[in-house]
């Protein structure tokens, strides 16, 4: 069961240190400034703000105690510098979404330009740019779009799924299969019991000719979730196209429309 998330907004922290040593030593102190969401009763993400004052970078997990102890509220800084900075950059990625939902790919990927340019490490910035990429065949820049995008544990979080899995059946679909196959597998560590993504597993398996473990994979999918009907239809097509090998062919046989239930 996911726990309940609620942003509380930006906390200042003050961080100490002493510069030089013996007699000549002294204090110094700054203030650096972090997004901070709740997540349950007990638990704080807390991330830093970028120059453009928009949350970037490693996310931090710590404890009530620890959270009160070092950080204080900065509600004015959140309203009047991160609120804004966050709802341009939610407005550029929105415009980019629509823009490639209409097929409008130089659009899209200008909005998304502009996103990555207030956020260079936002997960649906860069989903959405890599999916704009590959749909366009500019692989060169699909390849460093990959390399940023495997470096953020962030893509595969909850909160992207949807961008997660356009980007992956964009892979796929343009028979970027390894490519595909990396994406699924990095968020199966984190997810290891969600039938979806064993099924699309199986399904990028299948497309690279590895019917075993294509075939194995459905089995994990329905072992999660015996009724999912779309891993059904697939293993019953991937029992009869084995059993094909060791029979003469008779007629040509139309595949299952299994396509139609892609996760």
């Amino acid at each position: 069961m996911s726990q309940e998330m609620k942003v509380l907004g930006v906390y200042s922290q003050n961080i100490k240190t002493r510069i030089g040593a013996g007699t000549t030593s002294q204090k110094s102190e700054h203030k650096t400034y972090h997004y901070v969401i709740r997540v349950g009763y007990s638990k704080y993400h807390v991330q830093p703000l970028n120059e453009q004052d928009i949350p970037s970078g490693m996310v931090t997990v710590i404890s009530e105690k620890d959270f009160i102890a070092q950080f204080s509220p900065e509600l004015y800084y959140y309203q009047r510098k991160t609120l804004p900075a966050l709802k341009t950059l939610q407005a550029k990625i929105a415009k980019g979404e629509e823009a490639f939902e209409n097929g409008n790919l130089d659009d899209a990927e200008h909005a998304f330009a502009g996103a990555l340019i207030l956020a260079p490490e936002n997960p649906k910035a860069n989903l959405g740019m890599g999916t704009v990429q590959c749909t366009k065949e500019n692989f060169d820049k699909l390849t460093e779009i990959i390399q940023v995008l495997l470096n953020l544990d962030a893509v595969f979080l909850e909160e992207q799924r949807q961008e997660f899995n356009l980007f992956a059946i964009v892979l796929r679909k343009s028979k970027r299969y390894n490519e595909a196959l990396t994406f699924y597998k990095k968020a199966l560590e984190i997810y290891p019991e969600d039938e979806n993504l064993h099924f699309n597993i199986a399904r990028a398996y299948f497309d690279t000719e590895d019917k075993d473990k294509a075939l194995s994979h459905i089995e994990k999918a329905l072992e999660i979730n015996p009724e999912l009907e779309s891993a059904m239809l697939f293993k019953k097509y991937l029992l009869k196209k084995k059993k094909k090998k060791t029979k003469p062919p008779t007629s040509k046989q139309k595949p299952t429309n299994y396509d139609s239930a892609e996760q």
